[in-house]
């Protein structure tokens, strides 16, 4: 596995006549991590390139960027057993020289639930992630369902400035109690972890009064919210039934819809959604 920590050493280990998979990480790799590796490869990628880049732009000044957990050797090693061809990891002055001012701003997109929550988030996200992917140019980009307005974000960026990259959205990487994998389960104490799977059976709940005729936007996002308050320990964010176009309320539930929450546990804020394709 090629190391690279510059630019310039990206590019020349690129590798001709390959079709290149990035899949863009913060680090403290897991499962879930691991996995999009695996969709790179089922979908016809032969060299395979993992960025690792907590990327202060996405972060706003109360959260967690000094204490997001890090740990380059273990990464490392786990990419190597996933024969990964080009690891990135670039130092903050690669990727952001003194004077970069240039930002990308998706617009409506990225305004509500998430966005609406942590201000300026999507614009660091948009930025670094087509920063990337004109640094490794790759055919194929993977992201996990998990950061689901993420994934919508980099959808529409990409259309609107006709980045020549394919998307690739891979299923949310689940522990077995349905608990979403994250980097940021690791700040979860023992006590905090068995309550954190109440969020996937909130979304579970929403899913099946779906599934029984409900279409009563309020009633679902009431019954989610009631279920989590059931739980002592846990501070509801939001939880709602979206559009997962425009992450606004639904006109229509012929369409496709998207449950999304966001819970917080102790320190820990933990996201994750469910997407009823309706085709």
């Amino acid at each position: 596995m090629i190391v690279a920590t510059t630019i310039a050493e990206a590019r020349a280990a690129r590798a001709a006549g390959k079709t290149i998979a990035l899949v863009p990480t913060m680090g403290f790799l897991h499962e879930g991590h691991l996995s999009l590796i695996d969709a790179a490869r089922e979908n016809g990628a032969d060299f395979i390139a993992v960025s690792i880049f907590v990327n202060p732009k996405q972060f706003g000044p109360k959260e967690d960027l000094a204490s997001y957990p890090r740990d380059e050797a273990r990464d490392t090693a786990l990419l190597e057993s996933k024969a990964v061809d080009l690891l990135f990891l670039p130092t903050l002055d690669v990727m952001y020289p003194p004077g970069s001012q240039t930002t990308v701003s998706v617009g409506a997109v990225a305004k509500p639930l998430e966005g609406e929550r942590r201000p300026g988030h999507f614009d660091g996200v948009a930025t670094v992630v087509l920063k990337l992917f004109n640094i490794i140019q790759p055919d194929l980009a993977v992201f996990g369902r998990k950061d689901a307005q993420q994934c919508a974000v980099i959808e529409r960026m990409v259309r609107d400035l006709d980045v020549p990259v394919r998307l690739l959205f891979a299923e949310t990487a689940r522990e077995h109690d349905g608990l979403a994998m994250s980097s940021r389960n690791s700040y979860l104490s023992d006590d905090e972890r068995k309550l954190a799977p109440a969020l996937h059976r909130a979304l579970r709940a929403g899913e099946d009064a779906i599934a029984h005729n409900i279409h009563d936007v309020s009633a679902i996002e009431t019954l989610m919210r009631q279920l989590i308050e059931e739980t002592p320990g846990i501070e509801v964010d939001y939880l709602a039934l979206v559009d997962p176009e425009t992450f606004l309320p639904p006109a229509d539930f012929r369409r496709d819809l998207l449950l999304a929450g966001a819970v917080r546990i102790g320190r820990t804020r933990l996201i994750d959604n469910i997407r009823i394709a309706r085709a």
